[in-house]
């Protein structure tokens, strides 16, 4: 719905899985429209986001984020799977 608390607080919390995880719920009817991120912000964004999506040693940088702290690469580098070509972006050349 694009809204933020606005310094409100919850009125409930959710619980599950035997209380390990939570969501707290707020009142609509108090809600703010969320802030619109400046440009400098969105890029960022972006360059974050290309860092957990950026295979190093292909340098195809896909839509979803690789595993890359306990493979270390995409999956067609690391076990010759091969990717699908609709899920990243070819690499530039430079």
């Amino acid at each position: 719905m694009n809204l933020s608390p606005g310094g409100h607080e919850p009125v409930a919390q959710l619980t599950w899985r035997g209380g390990k995880r939570k969501a707290w719920l707020y009142r609509i009817d108090l809600a703010k429209p969320k802030r619109t991120p400046t440009l400098a912000q969105e890029r960022a964004l972006d360059r974050a986001m290309a860092a957990r999506q950026t295979c190093p040693e292909c340098g195809r940088r896909y839509f979803h984020c690789l595993r890359l702290r306990s493979v270390g690469s995409c999956e067609e580098c690391f076990d010759g799977t091969p990717a699908d070509p609709g899920s990243y972006i070819a690499p530039t050349a430079a």
